[in-house]
């Protein structure tokens, strides 16, 4: 894990001084103690049971009762305090923090054939007939979150994001009320670690109320309560956070040292009792048939319910038939996502636009009359390609069926031919890119453009290159692109890391900070471990997976110029497609010169191998302060590249912390905890 955990220990055991240097009264940490779960365990009563035992002006009062007792004895704070549950000071930015197990995303099923067929597989793969007993759940539609615990006490909060790594959100989790601070252990003991999967959202009628006020202030409103939720969530301010009208449903966890579970259904019954909200509308199905009926009811009754729901989860109830199915790429078997029929509207296409992609893909898009779809209002859709188009028949002019697939994606059903009048006119893929004017020419189903330089291409890779999952340069927005490319100022991604200050403030609403943020952003991605740098480059068929894939086998970005499509088939999950594009990618001559410009602009790709110089393996290091030669981030690919972890926060788990300028309260945790502490000289000849 790259995260370490607070070590939160009793306070009874510490020698806690008053302001006056006296020792605090062993009755004072008591009563704070047990204000902080008295209230803690009245915010469960009427946050997550709906069952208040006591009246507000009583909760009002043990509230005040123990701010009081803080600011008298500011040493007894605590960040899980019930006080301080809005507070911390805004960041710059996020944290990433690794997931322990992974956060994997579940596979789709769209019809009750579908649904049977993941029966008949969990049952092939076990070798048995015998029925299988399944919990189904609603699917929530908000923002997957970990929640993780150390003896009771929240310590860190995550996103989901890309299942194995997320963004460090625990200052704005800790202002959703629905979350415990600290676990209930009336009735049951919390475990040393326990990790908590759940969903953040925003329920529908105080989404409406939120727009409402939006719009009577003049802000712009929400698309919808997803993206409320995850809007809110990803604040760098808390205190906005805190504003807005979130909760929870936990659904499930991660890592737990300390119990043992045999079912899903047996943690989901315990949750409450530690203080977590759990959806009421959950059942435990003895066969798929019982799933399907549950399916039935809960897409009749989804209009009723007071949150947005797409579908229901089927999750395989006994924890060691779930161990047994394991997973498969990046989803589980023992689990599956029976989404509802996307909702349905229709429009009229106003004309048909080709998009050109990074690859130079040439897809079309229907350019509609504007329709609310789910919520949504939708003006365009995707028309895949030509054959779909001919296969659908659809032309410009035409009433069609629009969906959001996914109840995200736009995309046109069918054309209603019965309103057609005569003047709706058939659509051809052109001949020539409509950007560049180069020869296009058909794969299979896709058209392409084969011109090196087109710029609808060029904008294309300079947005994957910059982004967040691959060279992370913050700030590179789709209008700052175009203006690089359209002012002649980038002709190749390389460009990016040649470009001035000067150059940047001579452009459209470029004021001289922000052309310096983009220069230090540029300067900060310089260094990347070869998997991102691999994806960043935008090879076809290469994603990320299939990027971390061939760097674990061939190690160098050199190895890459040498390899035949033979060598690249080696490697698991690598098939003539994929081996084809990459030899390709690396035996083009223009490709090896833009790789040779990133090198002589400093960007530095840390090799796989690297990790044999290296004694970091099974090592964790935090950071603190400011470092003078590296970037938190390039710090982090570093220690990563060397075997090596890192942690946000500093425990007994943690080997090393590494002291910048001005360091913070983690400084004085490692000293507390006797943890080995490295000035960024002494770091730097450990990397050597």
């Amino acid at each position: 894990m790259l995260y370490a955990l607070c070590d939160l220990s009793d306070l009874t055991t510490l020698p806690i001084l008053s302001k006056m240097g006296e020792m605090v009264p062993e009755t004072i940490k008591k009563r704070v103690e047990n204000l902080r779960e008295e209230i803690e365990y009245h915010n469960t009563l009427y946050y997550v049971l709906d069952q208040p035992e006591i009246s507000d002006a009583q909760y009002d009062r043990l509230l005040r009762e123990l701010e009081k007792l803080e600011e008298e004895y500011p040493e007894l704070r605590s960040p899980n305090s019930p006080t301080q549950r809005v507070g911390a000071s805004p960041l710059e930015t996020f944290e990433i923090v690794r997931h322990t197990i992974p956060m994997l995303s579940l596979a789709n099923a769209f019809d009750e054939t579908e649904a049977r067929d993941f029966d008949k597989r969990v049952k092939k793969f076990l070798g048995s007939s015998a029925d299988i007993t399944y919990i189904a759940e609603p699917k929530l539609d908000g923002l997957a979150v970990e929640l993780v615990y150390d003896r009771g006490q929240f310590v860190v909060g995550s996103t989901r994001g890309d299942g194995i790594h997320g963004e460090d959100i625990t200052q704005n989790l800790r202002t959703i009320k629905t979350i415990p601070l600290q676990l209930i252990r009336k009735e049951i003991p919390a475990p040393e670690r326990l990790e908590v999967r759940g969903e953040v959202i925003m329920q529908l009628k105080k989404f409406k109320d939120l727009n409402r006020r939006r719009e009577e202030s003049r802000e712009p409103v929400f698309a919808n309560p997803r993206n409320a939720a995850a809007g809110s969530v990803r604040q760098l301010d808390s205190k906005i956070t805190a504003e807005r009208p979130l909760e929870i449903y936990c659904y499930g966890v991660g890592e737990v040292i300390g119990r043992t579970f045999k079912t899903h259904s047996e943690i989901l019954q315990i949750f409450p009792k530690w203080g977590f909200r759990t959806n009421p509308n959950i059942q435990r199905c003895q066969n798929i048939e019982e799933v399907l009926e549950y399916y039935h009811r809960m897409n009749e009754k989804r209009e009723t319910l007071p949150y947005e729901i797409d579908g229901i989860v089927i999750k395989v109830d006994h924890l060691d038939l779930q161990t047994k199915l394991g997973e498969i790429a990046r989803s589980p078997r023992w689990a599956l996502a029976f989404k509802f029929q996307p909702k349905q509207e229709t429009t009229k296409i106003l004309d048909i636009l080709i998009q050109v992609g990074r690859t130079g893909a040439l897809t079309p898009v229907a350019v509609m009359e504007p329709v609310k779809v789910g919520g949504v209002e939708v003006s365009r859709a995707t028309l895949h390609n030509q054959d779909e188009i001919n296969k659908k028949d659809v032309r410009i002019g035409d009433t069609v069926v629009i969906q959001r697939a996914g109840d995200v994606i736009p995309e046109v059903v069918q054309a209603v031919t019965s309103k057609r009048k005569g003047t709706e006119k058939k659509f051809r893929m052109p001949s020539k890119c409509p950007v560049c004017g180069a020869e296009v020419i058909k794969e299979e189903a896709i058209h392409r453009c084969i011109g090196l330089d087109c710029p609808a291409q060029l904008k294309g890779r300079i947005k994957h290159f910059a982004s967040k999952r691959a060279m992370d340069i913050e700030g590179l927005g789709v209008k700052l692109i175009h203006q690089l490319v359209d002012k002649g100022l980038v002709k190749d991604v390389a460009d990016l890391y040649y470009i001035n200050k000067e150059k940047l403030i001579a452009l459209e609403r470029m004021a001289d900070k922000s052309a310096q943020n983009i220069i230090d952003a540029v300067e900060k991605s310089k260094t990347k471990p070869l998997s991102k740098f691999l994806y960043a480059l935008g090879i076809r068929h290469v994603g990320e997976t299939t990027a971390e894939d061939l760097a674990r086998q061939f190690l160098h970005l050199d190895d890459f110029f040498r390899l035949s499509e033979e060598d690249l088939m080696e490697v698991e999950g690598v098939g003539p497609e994929v081996a084809a594009s990459v030899h390709q990618f690396f035996g083009d001559q223009k490709n090896k010169e833009s790789i040779e410009l990133l090198k002589k602009a400093g960007v530095k790709v840390i090799e796989t191998k690297v990790k044999e110089k290296g004694n970091f393996e099974g090592k964790t290091f935090v950071f603190t302060g400011t470092l003078k030669t590296y970037g938190r981030d390039e710090a982090r690919n570093l220690i990563e590249s060397l075997g090596g972890m890192t942690a946000s926060s500093v425990s007994k788990k943690v080997d090393y912390v590494v002291i910048g300028e001005d360091p913070g309260s983690k400084f004085d945790k490692a000293k507390e905890l006797g943890i080995k502490t490295l000035t960024e000289e002494e770091f730097k000849k450990m990397i050597r």
